[in-house]
């Protein structure tokens, strides 16, 4: 068992010892013997010279042992420092300091609490870990799995779409197959959320040719909203452009995520504005569809605003939403 001893008792007994206690002694012997056969006038000038350097001997033992004192204490405690000091540059656990295992002081109790505190949050970080891998494996295992059942569904409804039936039924039909859709679609959404967070797609940063990749995502889409009839507007300066250190796969994607979501939600405002502002370094995409209050835009892309903006802040951009009836605004500039 660990005994406790107090640092600060320690200094003032030994504060004592070396420095009263002596002094006392000596007096003690040499008062008997030390000045016999000495007149009274020198008695008194020999007694002011003794207590003289006396009182200097104490001020200078107090102030050597107090300076060895507090600069063992400094360095005990700048050794504490230091690694506390290497965990918060390096962003990681500091390794456990060493303390004695027969008696131990304030500082060494200091110490002990700091490995209790270390062993505590690498617990906790292990657990949090295990956590998130079992909740990855869940959901990757859960969106595989479903894929099976909504297949099914969307056969049978394919089957009874063959079938006559009352108007009724045609719209309950065509209601069914856009939910097995839009389930799909969610899947789909949390499966890439799940790969993303989970470290499965690394981001890989390079200075990117912004005003070239919005034109490259744009062509790729204008077929999809040509079919949809939905008017493309677009402003793309192409002498102009400006670089953000991105990485290209990742913001390539959070652009697919704004497209895919005007097809879903503000397909019938049959309008997207895509902006690339050069001067104030900003991509705009807008639509003229019901806004993001809207039921089907709530239950539908929460998962992929998520995702992309998770994407745009380890790219270290923002993206700015303004909504209402009239449609959706999306600015994404530099955080």
């Amino acid at each position: 068992m660990k005994k406790t001893r107090s640092l600060f008792r320690h200094f003032l007994i030994g504060h004592f010892l070396f420095i009263f206690f002596p002094p006392i002694v000596f007096i003690s012997l040499l008062m008997p013997v030390g000045f016999s056969g000495i007149n009274e006038e020198n008695l008194i000038l020999h007694q002011f010279y003794f207590i003289l350097l006396l009182l200097g001997f104490i001020i200078v033992a107090f102030f050597v042992i107090s300076w060895l004192f507090f600069l063992r204490l400094r360095k005990r405690l700048t050794r504490l420092q230091e690694v506390m000091s290497f965990s918060a540059t390096t962003n990681s656990f500091p390794k456990p300091i060493s303390v004695p295992m027969d008696r131990v002081d304030e500082i060494d109790q200091l110490g002990s609490s700091f490995n209790w505190m270390i062993q505590q949050l690498e617990d906790s970080r292990k657990r949090e870990y295990e956590e998130e891998l079992l909740r990855h494996r869940l959901i990757a295992n859960l969106s595989h799995d479903l894929r099976t059942p909504l297949t099914i569904l969307r056969g049978h409804a394919t089957r009874l779409n063959k079938e006559s039936m009352s108007l009724e039924g045609q719209n309950s039909l065509t209601e069914m197959d856009h939910t097995i859709t839009r389930v799909g679609d969610l899947m789909d959404d949390l499966l890439s959320y799940t790969i993303l967070t989970s470290g499965k797609d690394p981001f890989q940063p390079i200075s990117t040719d912004i005003g070239r990749l919005v034109r490259a995502s744009v062509a790729a889409w204008y077929p999809v909203f040509e079919e949809k009839e939905i008017q493309f507007d677009i402003d793309l300066p192409t002498e102009q452009t400006f670089y953000w250190e991105a990485d290209p796969k990742w913001l390539t994607r959070v652009l697919d995520n704004l497209f895919q979501n005007i097809l879903r939600h503000a397909a019938e405002g049959k309008y997207a504005n895509i902006v690339v502002d050069v001067e104030k370094e900003q991509i705009i995409v807008a639509d003229r569809g019901p806004g993001m209050d809207h039921s089907s835009y709530e239950s539908g892309a929460e998962i992929g605003l998520s995702a992309s903006n998770y994407m745009l802040k380890k790219m270290r951009l923002k993206a700015d939403y303004a909504s209402n009836e009239n449609g959706t605004s999306v600015v994404i500039g530099r955080a």
